[in-house]
């Protein structure tokens, strides 16, 4: 079995990070403009990473399918972002960053790893505020700050509900910054179709001009894969419809390894859907739990009122509403962490509380805070999310509660690598949400902007750099290698079979019902039956997805549909791959709920003895199964013990 190597620096682990830099090689800045990066993906951590590597003086090329690196998905976070800056005087700091962040990921993350993640994450702030990022500041001028789930401080510091937009505008100041300068070059609508490797390394990508139809080559002495998540492989999730997996999946059928992808994040507060008409779905931030109580009716038959038309929320008398989040984890009330908040949403549904037709919906209820607080004060805090809500679901948040239920929002698991963030194969990084580093089996909120801005603004430019020492005399990497023929090729086959398969479904049929089977059998819950089902249903839906699945339009020009179909493809297989994790791991944890581990609660009961250890799984071949190579984790700082938010 193939043996992975995180390259944890030694040393006590609150000097790890130092020592790393201390001892790291560098490039001398004559030698940098000899030297070329690509960074596909430009939200936070693309942005960032392709930024700073230009102001070093390096040669970046930053790729992204958007017309523009503004409308990278980082854009719709809303919530805010986390730092242990302790401004509130509340007890916060680095360490406890590190613990609660630890602990929210239920014990299946590297503790190096997480523990530079909270050390810089100060950075983060100051240099957001120095490129003028508008947060919300207290009356006096300091910047403000509120809770989110999971933590007992307030950390998480916010520019109303768009603190993603914000950050990125930050991001893409610093980035359009280096395109004028000449050290980045910008390639907007082209899309990753192929990790190039010359002798082992990654060396280049083949690329599509998503408005030509070109395909072509580009070559660098090191690649970094910033592509951000792949929540769409449910169909239905909050993510933007053009997010996807397949630069990852690229990657990991390059020879890197995928870790952990059975982790997936269920978001508890999105408006719940309606009906098969939908194409996607909208987050409401978990800033909104700071303020708003979440209840069900405690009488099934006034929840089947609700639902029927025949009663609203305001006919529920006080004593008649169960907050059971309140109810059931006291410590931390509705500010429990996303995958605990969308479990007890889901039993309370599933029992017969839910209040909309479909059954699954939950309210969440502002009327205490606009009591406490006063509407205007409501409005300041929120009022972008309220109005957004009114405009989706034509109700008025600030009379009637709204209706919410959980959604799948984010995803932990990705590419893996090592404490450099390099993959398996050299020469190849990834940042962000793409890799699986920092969040073990659930993330807490406002901790993925963090992670996104500490890769690419302040990991990245040393771990690189530290890699690309040794390629100063390599010279210009030449596109005219065998290997980059050879994967240019291998695209062009695959977009000329899409256009002329005779098929009689469209990419989106395919792409419903893989996300139905995964919803239904490797999403809030899973069990060995739902999943070997899920695994022979996938298999079939793939089997005829290449039969018959049709692109309509022409290869050489604008087509969406030949866009989906390659993404789709590649979902398909994710699915597969997320399946076997999912049936692999006999044990609940974080976002992963195996229904035969619970405890008499109704709790995730984790397997410390035989599964604290990282999944990554090794691309063996079309059609083969996976080979799963393990990374232990090692807990020497924080002591392993069962979650409790009570």
């Amino acid at each position: 079995m193939q043996e992975l190597f995180d390259n944890i620096p030694e040393g006590p682990l609150a000097d790890k990070w130092t020592k790393f830099k201390a001892d790291a090689k560098l490039v001398n800045p004559s030698n940098r403009r000899n030297i070329d990066v690509i960074v596909v993906g430009t939200g936070l951590a693309g942005g960032a990473a392709a930024a700073s590597l230009g102001e070093m003086g390096f040669n970046v090329k930053s790729f992204c399918f958007q017309d523009s690196p503004r409308r990278a998905h980082s854009i719709a976070a809303q919530g805010g972002i986390n730092a242990a800056k302790n401004y509130q005087n509340d007890g916060d700091s680095t360490y406890r960053l590190f613990y609660d962040t630890v602990k929210g990921g239920d014990y299946r993350s590297r503790e190096a790893n997480v523990y530079r993640l909270a050390e810089v994450s100060t950075n983060i702030i100051d240099q957001c505020v120095a490129q003028g990022v508008p947060f919300a500041r207290e009356y006096g001028g300091l910047l403000d700050n509120r809770s989110f789930g999971g933590v007992q401080v307030q950390r998480t510091f916010y520019a109303k509900g768009q603190t993603g937009q914000q950050l990125l505008i930050g991001a893409y100041q610093a980035l359009s910054r280096q395109i004028n300068k000449g050290t980045v070059t910008m390639y907007n609508r082209h899309e990753m179709m192929e990790v190039v490797k010359i002798d082992g390394k990654a060396r280049g990508i083949i690329a599509r001009n998503l408005i030509t139809g070109e395909v072509e080559r580009h070559a660098a002495h090191a690649v970094v894969i910033a592509s951000g998540g792949y929540g769409n492989v449910y169909f239905l999730s909050t993510n933007a419809m053009g997010s996807n997996v397949t630069a990852s999946w690229k990657s990991y059928k390059s020879g890197a390894h995928f870790a952990n992808s059975c982790f997936v994040q269920i978001h508890p507060t999105c408006i719940p859907v309606t009906g098969d008409h939908q194409s996607k779905l909208t987050l409401m931030s978990e800033s909104l739990r700071n303020d708003g109580r979440i209840w069900v009716p405690k009488k099934k038959e006034d929840a089947q009122a609700i639902a029927n038309g025949t009663k609203t929320a305001l006919d529920i008398a006080e004593d008649d509403r169960d907050y059971y989040l309140e109810r059931r984890y006291p410590a931390f009330g509705n500010l429990v962490p996303r995958d605990v908040a969308s479990r007890a949403s889901k039993e309370r549904c599933d029992a017969g509380y839910g209040v909309n037709k479909t059954g699954q919906a939950v309210f969440l209820d502002f009327s205490a805070a606009i009591n406490r607080l006063g509407k205007d004060a409501v409005e300041a805090r929120y009022g972008n999310l309220f109005q957004m809500y009114e405009k989706i679901t034509a109700e008025n948040p600030y009379v009637m509660p709204m209706k919410i239920y959980p959604a799948i929002h984010y995803t932990m698991g990705g590419v893996w690598v090592d404490y450099n963030l390099q993959t398996a194969v050299p020469g190849l990084f990834a940042a962000g949400e793409a890799n699986f580093s920092d969040h073990g089996a659930n993330r807490l909120g406002a901790s993925a902007l963090m992670q996104g801005l500490a890769d690419g603004y302040f990991v990245l430019p040393y771990t690189i750099s530290n890699y690309l020492a040794d390629d100063i005399t390599t010279g210009e990497i030449s596109t005219d290698h065998s290997a980059f023929e050879q994967s240019e090729k291998n695209v062009k086959e695959r977009l000329d079979f899409f256009m002329n398969n005779k098929g009689s479904k469209t990419v989106d049929h395919f792409h419903k019902r893989l996300g139905k089977v995964m919803w239904e059998k490797c999403g809030m819950s899973r069990s060995k039956e739902g999943l070997e089902e899920a695994l022979a249903e996938i298999k079939a839906i793939r089997e005829e997805f290449w039969k018959e699945v049709k692109v309509p339009g022409v290869q050489n020009s604008l087509n969406q549909e030949l866009e989906k179909a390659g993404r789709v493809a590649d979902f398909i297989e994710l699915g597969e791959l997320m399946c076997h994790d999912a049936l692999s791991r006999e044990e609940s944890c974080g976002g992963h709920f195996r229904e035969e581990h619970q405890t008499p609660e109704g709790e995730a009961l984790r397997n410390d003895k035989d599964y604290s250890y990282v999944s990554a799984w090794k691309y063996k071949g079309e059609n083969q199964t996976p080979e799963l190579v393990k990374e232990h984790l090692k807990f020497e700082n924080i002591e392993l013990k069962q979650r409790s938010y009570k």
